[in-house]
Formats: structure tokens, C-alpha cells, sequence
């Protein structure tokens, strides 16, 4: 079934869109991420324009998240407080992003950098994750998984000044550090197309010191929001968002979520972080080995 996409000016499979949005919903549903760190490498590997793929994939993250918001919220694990700083933190970025984006794109370099931070950041993260979960599957004393860790946030965020109470988070701390990680993340969401949950939920954790029972959710609270500001901006300003695969990769998303809930209940968080750290290694080598080759086409010519 092909599908002709109007902004990315070429024809796709269908159903193959649809089954890699699925993919994204299975990993939203599972780790509480958008997935969109997957599948803006996918579509570029199937021939999206880089450009069009990040813009699209992050229209598609906004609509994964929305359920994700609603159940976390329901059993109250979002903390509406520290997603609202962090939102505004993430608008901010998004800004920024979009002047970085169009500045690159004038340049004529955006695909490289796009490619080059998913490089970065997936081989990071993937190996990050890869010794987490060996390590809780293969413990070293042989006594069991390891006590997990004290939690508190990190001292650079206890210096700062202004705090203010986080009383679902349990946190007493500087709104300026969540505004920060969330300007972070909003640029990387202009840029790359990705909800940033990736790097949000760690960062919840280890650096702004969150409890665990309110991070998936608030997460994909900041997610939601910052996507939604990230596509408007795009189709305001780069005019890359192709609603045709954006639509596509929702309608896989939305019936992917549903199935990635029922394995999160039964299967074992390490063994799926395993799987999930060895797909972005997979991904992050394989964006590698795109930057070292000659591509099939050496010369593009695109409209000023």
C-alpha cells in the first residue's frame, strides 16, 4: 500500500510506517519514553528526508504521550508542579532549537548534525543501559540484584538559589535546575525530532533527586507539552512537518501502547532494558557506519 507524503515528496509503504509507529507505542507503553530517539533513525534509514523525519517524529511522540499522561495521572504519579517548570524550560529550548535548526539548514549541514548527535547520544545511552541491566541480571556478589541506590539530587543543584517544595516529587530545590534540563531537552526535541524521555528520566533521577513513582509520568507530562510546542514551531518556521507520516506513525503508536502495557506487566525490567539497550547500540552503529559512506546520491538540490 503505497502513500504518497506531500512534504517529503516521496512515496512509502504504508504499512510500514504503520508497523514502525507501533514500535514507538510498544516502547512508550514499556519505559514511559516517546520513542521518538528510534524512530526518526528509522524513517531516515527507509529514505525520509532527515529534516522531515525529525519534524514528524516529534508531532507523533505528542500523540503517544497523551495516554500515558492520563493513567499516570489517574494513580496521582505526576508531579503537575515540576512538569510545569520544566515545560517552560522546554518551550525556551524549542526556541533556541528552532533558530539552531534554520541556522544549519541555511548552512546546508542539518542532516549531518542530526546524524551526528544520534551517534553521540544513542551510543552513550545504549551503553549506559547495557551495564545497568547486565549488572542487575548478573550481580557480582551472586547475592541478588544490588540495593538500589540513596536517592538525592545532585550538589550542584543543592547550591542553587530559590528553592521552592516539589511536594509530590518530595523535593525541596531551585526551580532554575529543572528549567535547565528542561531547555536541554527542548532543543534536542527541535532538533532531533525525540520526546527526550531518555534523557529526562535519568536525569530526574539522578540529578534532580526525584522519587521513582512519579518520573515515567511526569516525564511524558514535559513530553507532551514540549512536542507540542516543537511542532508548531516547526510548521511555522521549517515547514517540515508531513501530517500524512505524522498520522501514520500515530495510528501504529496508539495501537502499539496497548500491547507494550501488557509485556511491561509481565515481563522483567531487565531483561527489557537489555533488549532495548542492544536496539539503540544497533542504531547508533548503524548511523555511524551512514556517516562514513558515500551516499547514493551525492548531489541534492533543494528549493531556497
Amino acid at each position: 500500500m503505497d502513500v504518497y507524503l506531500p512534504i517529503a515528496n516521496l512515496s512509502v509503504n504504508g504499512l510500514f510506517i504503520v508497523l514502525l509507529g507501533g514500535l514507538t507505542g510498544i516502547l512508550s507503553g514499556l519505559f514511559g519514553v516517546g520513542g521518538g530517539f528510534l524512530t526518526t533513525p528509522l524513517l531516515i534509514f527507509y529514505g525520509i528526508p532527515p529534516t522531515v523525519a525529525a519534524a514528524s517524529a516529534a508531532t507523533q511522540v505528542t500523540g503517544a504521550s497523551v495516554s500515558g499522561v492520563i493513567a499516570h495521572g489517574n494513580r496521582k504519579g505526576v508531579d503537575y508542579r515540576m512538569g510545569m517548570v520544566m515545560v517552560g524550560g522546554g518551550a525556551i529550548g524549542a526556541l533556541i532549537g528552532a533558530l539552531l535548526f534554520r541556522l544549519l539548514q541555511a548552512w546546508g549541514q542539518i542532516d549531518v548534525v542530526i546524524s551526528i548527535l544520534y551517534v553521540l547520544l544513542l551510543g552513550s545511552i545504549g551503553s549506559l543501559m547495557m551495564r545497568e541491566a547486565l549488572g542487575a541480571l548478573f550481580p557480582k556478589d551472586g547475592k541478588g540484584e544490588a540495593k538500589p541506590r540513596k536517592r538525592r539530587h545532585h550538589p550542584l543543584v543543592s547550591g542553587l538559589p530559590y528553592r521552592v517544595r516539589f511536594y509530590r516529587s518530595g523535593l525541596y530545590i531551585s526551580p532554575i535546575a529543572p528549567a535547565i534540563l528542561g531547555v536541554l531537552v527542548g532543543i534536542l526535541t527541535m532538533l532531533m525530532g525525540v520526546g527526550g524521555g531518555f534523557i529526562l528520566v535519568p536525569a530526574m533521577l539522578y540529578i534532580l533527586g526525584m522519587s521513582g513513582n512519579v518520573v515515567v509520568g511526569t516525564s511524558l507530562f514535559q513530553i507532551l507539552f514540549v512536542t507540542m510546542v516543537t511542532t508548531m514551531v516547526h510548521a511555522l518556521t521549517t515547514k517540515s512537518v508531513d501530517i500524512v507520516l505524522a498520522g501514520l506513525l500515530l495510528l501504529g503508536s496508539v495501537l502499539g501502547a496497548q500491547f507494550g502495557t501488557q509485556i511491561a506487566m509481565k515481563a522483567r525490567p531487565e531483561v527489557l532494558r537489555l533488549v532495548l539497550a542492544g536496539i539503540v547500540i544497533l542504531v547508533a552503529l548503524r548511523m555511524l557506519y551512514g556517516l562514513g559512506v558515500q551516499p547514493d546520491e551525492i548531489y541534492t538540490v533543494s528549493p531556497l
